[in-house]
């Protein structure tokens, strides 16, 4: 009820909202930039401390309803998948078991080197091994702790995720469904990291390019991010952070030796 109550909160949200959406969707140069993206970077500009305007209980109240919202929308993604589910699973069930070994490639081929190279230590295996989200936090504070390098990589990833992926994701999208290059199904799938948030900042472009697929996109989408949640969990746990561990010890051996 406290969450209810805060009507500086609530009322600022809807002024975003409304900005947000008399501003439209704009166009810079092969980017396509939606109401979404706005609101997130308003959001992020209104929560500066050195503004004042939002204080930390207007931010907590704030990450409660965000929680809602996001199961409100998985909830309305997840009624698009049912009645898809054979077309999916028929046309795309190998498909959908092999992204997730995109994960394994960019993630930790790419970005361990590259975060090593930036001077991280074995903060970089928390901070690559995965999307660093609500379940890869979980595995790495079993096997680690929060407390230790690995656990401060993979909160450090988190927080970045929750404050740029979502905007990052978006453009990297738009910039792709406009190159037209992929198939719109493995945009879709390809949206599906296993983020809610970013998910639906992937689907704003790609819907919109290819509306009379839409409804098929949400439910690859939708597909795609659930199978990261529950497939990726045990691809994390038993392959990616063994490997991503092994990985940079290796590098960190032969820097030594260097």
């Amino acid at each position: 009820m406290e969450v209810l109550r805060d009507y500086k909160l609530h009322i600022i949200a809807l002024l975003v909202v409304i900005i947000c959406e008399l501003i439209c969707k704009q166009s810079i140069w092969i980017i396509a930039v939606y109401p979404m993206l706005y609101a997130m970077i308003f959001g992020g500009v209104i929560s500066l401390p050195k503004l004042k305007i939002l204080t930390n209980k207007n931010m907590q109240h704030a990450s409660l309803v965000m929680m809602v919202t996001l199961i409100l929308l998985i909830a309305k993604l997840g009624v698009a998948v049912g009645p898809k589910i054979d077309m999916i699973l028929n046309d795309a069930k190998l498909a959908l078991i092999f992204q997730e070994l995109g994960h394994f490639a960019g993630t930790i081929l790419l970005g361990l080197p590259l975060a090593m190279l930036l001077g991280m230590k074995r903060e970089a295996v928390g901070a690559t091994y995965s999307v660093a989200r609500e379940p890869n936090i979980a595995i790495v504070a079993d096997k680690y702790g929060l407390d230790s390098p690995e656990g401060r990589g993979v909160m450090a990833m988190y927080v970045c995720g929750t404050l740029y992926g979502a905007i990052w994701m978006s453009i990297l999208a738009s910039i792709i469904a406009q190159l037209n290059i992929l198939h719109p199904y493995a945009l879709a799938m390809g949206a599906g990291v296993g983020s809610g948030s970013m998910m639906a900042a992937s689907l704003a472009p790609i819907s919109d390019l290819y509306p009379d697929l839409s409804e098929n996109i949400n439910a690859y989408a939708t597909t795609a991010n659930l199978m990261s949640g529950i497939v990726g969990i045990y691809i994390y746990t038993l392959f990616s952070l063994p490997f991503a561990s092994l990985m940079y010890n290796t590098l960190a051996r032969l820097r030594r030796n260097k």
